[in-house]
């Protein structure tokens, strides 16, 4: 985390979207695939920055959108 602790913890198996079509195109998959076929579901912590970050290289088509919807 940064200096002020603000941060996002995002774990698939919290995600509502978890095992749909929404995962081939979600920035978590894209980050923790080791391969084509298999994703890590280990949780992605990401202070502040790095959430700023992954949303402009989204909104910049560089990398897909974060789709992580909490299941309530």
């Amino acid at each position: 985390m940064n200096g002020n602790g603000w941060g996002i913890t995002i774990s698939c198996d919290d995600c509502r979207m978890q095992s749909t079509s929404a995962c081939d195109d979600c920035v978590v998959s894209f980050l923790l695939r080791d391969d084509e076929e298999h994703v890590e579901h280990e949780p992605l912590v990401l202070d502040l920055d790095q959430v700023r970050v992954v949303r402009l290289l989204g909104k910049a088509g560089l990398v897909p959108d974060l789709k992580y919807d909490v299941a309530s």
